[in-house]
């Protein structure tokens, strides 16, 4: 088969896929030659430049397979390509190690002042009691985000004699053991951590996860390090911390925009700066052209990739029938993972009533990325959901039921983690999405993108003081649901909102004497 590589790849990459093919290079060439020459081909492989949209898809009547050498797949149409029947695949593990090192040697370079060393050494200065260092033996590294890349930064923290504790809901504690590391709450680890680490995708839950209020928990003269998304750290309150010394440095590599023109950071004391060199060596490029390329030569001769990043497409009857329930499951994984709270290492996906009659495994797929999708940059589907999953200790066990009770088709999420289960339930009733149990709770709620969920003693004007603490602070409720197991027993209340609830909104209900538990649930957006 004929192969086209549009963009620079490492010679490795190339002797590889000219082992089993014809490969002809195409770089730099204009848009239109390569449009027109991309009918010829069976597989095209990029990097992060070249386009690969709807009508260059559309131009490749032959290809089956597109090959992106590195993690992001952000320049390659997915839903054309899903349409058009071609397998997308990327190198997500190339660069593991380089971002890694990168994340240790910004450590390094802060802990002993390397940079502002040697600027001023060069400017003909011998300053030496101006930078004096701190020994990182000993001291406790934050890591949030315990995917591939946290996991290295762990091992190699151990082997600096570094006390290692972590973060990440989709991981067990007992996961995290394996590789010595302590599982604690996110708070809790930016008060111990004499540095902080962020190794977790960027998404709507995790933009601006470290602001203000989060170093204002962290320990004075603490490191904060982002070699991850640019967004996840607010940049302009990093660098108001660092001229106040509430934060001790900070190593950057990447920023809310490249080239970070303007960045308070550029301004700001102990700080060390890179221009998002994360995956930026030689070995690393070697590693995603030669991972692109294998799964490139698996597609190609009719074998499964590793890391296929779109799903391929339904048969017309099973896309009928499960389409609407498609985004109902991933509701359901993105609602369980925040109502569940902690890592469940088991889940268990029922499908009763008449979708039990289907192939449901893109429901499980569905399931697992609303699960995944702020624990992994890795988009997950049909493909790789269960591989995605179980690199981070989930098992996903699916069955089926004829009987739906009361509806025509019900599908339920349960698992249990720390002595609790979790179980959340949804059907389509009336073409609409309606979450019907939470726990051992029957309800019949439609799946709002802000919902506030309180557990509370059911007491009179409890729920209409709630009311209140969020209409004073301009919370408008849509909908709301009360189910409860007896009067004036345990109750629980699902609000539909319009509006975010404020942190201090929250807490103030939270402290209510007569509400015993609190969940802010968001569903709404993409990634």
């Amino acid at each position: 088969m004929r192969i086209l590589v549009a963009e620079p790849l490492a010679a490795e990459g190339l002797e590889l896929l000219r082992a089993h093919h014809q490969v002809d290079e195409l770089i730099g060439v204009p848009r239109p030659e390569l449009i027109a020459a991309i009918p010829e081909y069976d597989a095209l492989l990029v990097r992060s430049q070249v386009q690969v949209d709807a009508e260059l898809i559309a131009a490749g009547s032959r290809l089956v397979v597109i090959g992106r050498a590195g993690v992001g797949v952000d320049n390659v149409d997915l839903d054309a390509a899903t349409r058009a029947g071609i397998t997308v695949v990327n190198a997500p593990t190339g660069n593991t190690i380089a971002a890694a090192e990168h994340t240790l040697a910004l450590l390094y370079a802060l802990a002993r002042r390397i940079a502002a060393a040697d600027a001023a050494l060069r400017r003909g200065e011998w300053k030496r009691s101006q930078f004096t260092g701190v020994e990182l033996r000993g001291k406790t590294l934050g890591i949030i985000g315990l995917g591939k890349i946290g996991q290295a930064v762990a091992d190699r923290a151990r082997a600096m004699e570094m006390a290692v504790i972590g973060h990440d809901p989709y991981v067990s504690a007992e996961q995290a053991s394996l590789r010595r590391v302590e599982i604690v709450d996110f708070d809790t680890l930016l008060a111990r951590s004499d540095v902080v680490t962020v190794h977790v995708p960027l998404s709507r839950a995790t933009r601006g996860l470290i602001g203000a209020a989060q170093i204002a928990k962290m320990k004075t003269g603490a490191f904060l390090l982002n070699v991850a998304r640019g967004g996840i750290v607010d940049e302009a309150a990093v660098a108001e911390a660092l001229s106040t010394g509430r934060l001790g440095g900070a190593g950057i590599d990447v920023f809310d925009h490249e080239p970070p023109t303007g960045s308070p950071l550029l301004g700001a004391p102990n700080t060390v700066l890179t221009p998002h060199l994360g995956a930026s060596t030689a070995e690393a490029q070697v590693r995603v052209a030669v991972e692109a390329a294998a799964q490139v030569i698996d597609v190609l001769d009719g074998r499964p990739a590793r890391y296929a990043v779109n799903a391929p497409l339904l048969t017309p009857e099973t896309a009928q029938a499960i389409a609407p329930y498609l985004p109902l499951a991933e509701t359901l994984g993105r609602f369980f993972a925040q109502f569940c709270r902690t890592g469940v290492r088991t889940l268990t996906l029922e499908v009763a009533g008449e979708l039990a009659a289907f192939d449901v495994t893109p429901l499980g797929a569905a399931v697992l990325r609303g699960l995944l999708e702020t624990a992994t940059t890795e988009r997950v589907n049909l493909v790789n959901a269960g591989y995605l999953a179980r690199s981070r200790g989930i098992t996903l066990v699916e069955r089926k039921t004829p009987d739906a009770g009361a509806f025509s088709s019900l599908v339920t999420l349960s698992g249990e983690a720390d002595g609790r289960t979790t179980t959340v339930a949804a059907t389509i009733g009336a073409g609409e999405a309606r979450l019907v149990r939470l726990d051992d709770y029957w309800i019949d709620m439609a799946p709002s993108p802000v919902m506030l969920v309180t557990r509370h003693q059911d007491r009179p004007g409890t729920m209409g003081r709630i009311g209140l603490m969020l209409g004073e602070a301009d919370v408008n409720i849509s909908a709301m649901h009360l189910a409860r197991s007896a009067p004036r027993a345990d109750a629980l209340m699902i609000l539909a909102l319009d509006d975010e609830v404020p942190d201090h909104v929250a807490d103030a209900i939270r402290a209510h004497p007569a509400v015993l538990d609190l969940w802010v649930i968001r569903l709404g957006g993409e990634r």
